[in-house]
C-alpha cells in the first residue's frame, strides 16, 4: 500500500505530508484547494514526465517522495531485476523519489539509489494504478477498450504471444523486402561473377606462364638471327678448316711433346687438355641449338595471343597471374555465398508461410477467447451499471476483423491480434446500440469506467488504485452507489479517491481534507486528517456549502449509515 506521500515546493504546496491507511482513503476540499495537485505530484514520483512549471515560485527545486509498504513479490520481474542489479533491498518498503530542479538537473531515486525516470515508471507500474479526472476519456480509445477486455479475460499473456509472433513476422517481412529489392542487383552480380569465373577457368592460367611466354616470344621473334649466330659460332669452333678445336688439337700435340722434354710445360698442357672437352661440348650445343631452332610463325602468333590474353586479364583482375588467380578464388566464394543467399530467400519465404500459420492459429485462439470474455464482461457491466443508477442500459462489445494478408485465412493482423474492439452502449430504452464515444455523457463515462475498473481489478494484482474525481457528473443516489462500489473495491486493495461528493466521502476509512490558505502573503496548502466532529463538519460543508444544523444532521446520518 501507499503509506506516505511527502511533497515540497510543488506548485502551490510548500511542504505537506499525507499519510494513508489500508482500505478506502478520500481527499476532499474546496474547488481549487489543490486536490488534483497532490495526484500530479504523486505521478512525478511514479515516473511521469514533468509538464509545465511545477516548482513553487521562488524555490530552486521541487521534491516528491512516495513510500510504499509492499512485498517484493508484488513487483514486476523487470522491477525486481533492476533492484537486484543495483543492490537495492526493499527491506521495510520502497521509497520512490523525484527532484525537479529549476536548472533542469532533474533526478530520480529508488531507496536512495539513483535511477532513471523510466525505471521509476517500470518499478511503480505493477503496484499502483492512477485514474485521473480525465482518464475516463480513455474509454473512448479503441486500444484502451481492447486492453480492458484482455485484462478482464486474462488474455494479456496470449496477446503477448501474438505480439512476439507478429514481431518476428514483421522482421522477416522487412528482411524479405530488402532481399527482394536487391534481387535485380543480386541477379546482375551473379551473371557477372559467372561470366568472370568462366573466363578465368577457360584461360586456365598457371603460375610462371607469363614469364615463359615472354621468353618464348623473344626467342621465336629472333630465330633467324639466332640461327645465323649459332651457325657462325659452330663453324668457327668446330666445322671449318681453321676451326678453333682443330687448331687447339695441334697446340695440345705440341705441348705434349714439349712437356715430354721439359716438365715445366705440363701445367700448360693440362690446361689445354681440360679446355678441349669443354669446347667440344660447346660445339655440340651449337650444332643441336641450330638444328633445334623453330622458325614457326604460327607458334609465335599463338604465344603472342596467349600473352596478350594474360595482359588483358591483368587489366581486369590484377597486376599479375597470382592476383588473377586470387580474384578467381574470391569470385567463386562470392558466387557460392550469393547462391546460398538465393537459398536463404527461398527458405525465408517458407519460414514466412510458417510464421503466418502460427500467427493464424494464435490470433484465432485469442479472438475466440476474446469473444467468450466479451460475453461475460457484457453481463457484468450491465449488472454493475444497474447498481450505479443506469438500470436500463444495454452494453455490448463488438469484435470485427479486416481483410489482409497477415494470416493464412486472409485477415489483417497487428501485435494485438486480428480483432478491432469497440464498446457499444444504449443507456436509454428504445435506443440502438451505438459506439460509446458518440452517445455517452461525462457522468455515464465515469460510471462505466468505475464498473469496468471494478470488474477488471478482480483479475489483476495491483495493490493501490487512485481515482481523481471519477465521480464527475453524478450525484444523489448514484453517488452513494459509486461510494459503495469504491468501498467494496477497497476490501481487496487500497483505494484513494479525490471527490467532491459527500455520499462518496462518507464511505472512507480515512478522510484527508485539503485547504488552501494565505500566510505571510504566500499561498500554502494544508492537508490534515479529519475525524469525528471535524469529519462531520467536512461532510456537512460538502453537503450544503456551509455548515449548518441541517447539514450537520444530514452528515451524521450519512456517516452513521455508510461510515
Amino acid at each position: 500500500m501507499l503509506r506516505e506521500l511527502h511533497i515540497k515546493n510543488f506548485s502551490i504546496i510548500d511542504d505537506a505530508t499525507l499519510e494513508f491507511r489500508e482500505g478506502f482513503n478520500v481527499l476532499t476540499g474546496e474547488t481549487g484547494a489543490g486536490k488534483s495537485i497532490v495526484i500530479d505530484a504523486l505521478c512525478l514520483a511514479l515516473g511521469e514526465r514533468a509538464a509545465g512549471e511545477v516548482i513553487r515560485s521562488g524555490e530552486k527545486e521541487a521534491v516528491v517522495e512516495a513510500f510504499f509498504d509492499i512485498r517484493q513479490e508484488a513487483l514486476s520481474p523487470s522491477a525486481n531485476q533492476f533492484l537486484h542489479d543495483n543492490g537495492i533491498a526493499i527491506g521495510d518498503g520502497l521509497i520512490l523519489k523525484r527532484i525537479i530542479s529549476s536548472q533542469g538537473k532533474n533526478r530520480a531515486y529508488i531507496n536512495g539509489s539513483m535511477a532513471t525516470v523510466q525505471t521509476l515508471s517500470d518499478v511503480s507500474g505493477g503496484i499502483i494504478d492512477v485514474h485521473g479526472q480525465y482518464e475516463h476519456q480513455s474509454l473512448l480509445s479503441a486500444d484502451h477498450q481492447m486492453y480492458l477486455l484482455d485484462a478482464y479475460g486474462g488474455l494479456l499473456a496470449d496477446r503477448q504471444e501474438v505480439g512476439n509472433v507478429y514481431g518476428a513476422l514483421s522482421a522477416l517481412r522487412q528482411q524479405l523486402a530488402e532481399l527482394t529489392q536487391k534481387e535485380k542487383e543480386r541477379a546482375q552480380r551473379l551473371d557477372l561473377l559467372r561470366f568472370q569465373i568462366n573466363e578465368l577457368e577457360t584461360a586456365n592460367l598457371s603460375l610462371g606462364e607469363e614469364e615463359k611466354l615472354s621468353e618464348e616470344i623473344k626467342i621465336l621473334g629472333s630465330a633467324v638471327r639466332l640461327a645465323g649466330l649459332a651457325d657462325e659460332a659452330y663453324g668457327s669452333l668446330y666445322s671449318s678448316d681453321e676451326a678453333c678445336i682443330s687448331r687447339l688439337s695441334r697446340i695440345l700435340n705440341s705441348l705434349r711433346e714439349i712437356s715430354n722434354i721439359d716438365s715445366r710445360a705440363k701445367d700448360a698442357c693440362k690446361a689445354v687438355e681440360d679446355a678441349l672437352p669443354l669446347l667440344e661440348e660447346a660445339g655440340y650445343f651449337l650444332r643441336d641449338y641450330k638444328d633445334g631452332l623453330d622458325f614457326n610463325p604460327e607458334r609465335l602468333e599463338q604465344a603472342q595471343e596467349r600473352l596478350e590474353l594474360i595482359k588483358g586479364l591483368e587489366r581486369k583482375y590484377g597486376s599479375s597471374v597470382q592476383e588473377i588467380l586470387d580474384y578467381g578464388n574470391k569470385a567463386t566464394t562470392e558466387l557460392e555465398e550469393l547462391q546460398r543467399s538465393e537459398e536463404r530467400l527461398d527458405a525465408s519465404k517458407k519460414e514466412l508461410e510458417g510464421l503466418k500459420s502460427v500467427l493464424t492459429e494464435k490470433t484465432q485462439r485469442l479472438s475466440k477467447k476474446r469473444k467468450a470474455a466479451a460475453k461475460k464482461i457484457e453481463a457484468e457491466v450491465v449488472s454493475r451499471l444497474s447498481g450505479l443508477s443506469m438500470p436500463e442500459t444495454r452494453f455490448s462489445i463488438l469484435l470485427t476483423q479486416e481483410k489482409g494478408d497477415d494470416t493464412t485465412d486472409g485477415l489483417r493482423a497487428t501485435q494485438k491480434g486480428i480483432d478491432d474492439v469497440e464498446f457499444l452502449i444504449s443507456p436509454n430504452p428504445g435506443e440502438d446500440l451505438k459506439p460509446l464515444s458518440k452517445i455517452a455523457s461525462g457522468g455515464e463515462l465515469s460510471r462505466i469506467m468505475l464498473a469496468l475498473k471494478s470488474i477488471t481489478a478482480e483479475g489483476d494484482n495491483i495493490p493501490v488504485m487512485i481515482f481523481d474525481e471519477i465521480d464527475a457528473g453524478i450525484g444523489g443516489r448514484t453517488a452513494e452507489n459509486v461510494g459503495r462500489k469504491l468501498k467494496n473495491l477497497s476490501s481487496s486493495r487500497q483505494v484513494i479517491c479525490i471527490t467532491h461528493l459527500p455520499q462518496i466521502a462518507s464511505y472512507a476509512d480515512r478522510h484527508l481534507r485539503i485547504e488552501k490558505k494565505v500566510k505571510k502573503e504566500r499561498t500554502i496548502v494544508e492537508i490534515n486528517s479529519v475525524e469525528k466532529d471535524e469529519r462531520t463538519a467536512e461532510i456537512a460543508r460538502m453537503l450544503g456549502g456551509s455548515v449548518s444544523e441541517a447539514s450537520l444532521r444530514h452528515a451524521k446520518e450519512l456517516l452513521a449509515k455508510n461510515g
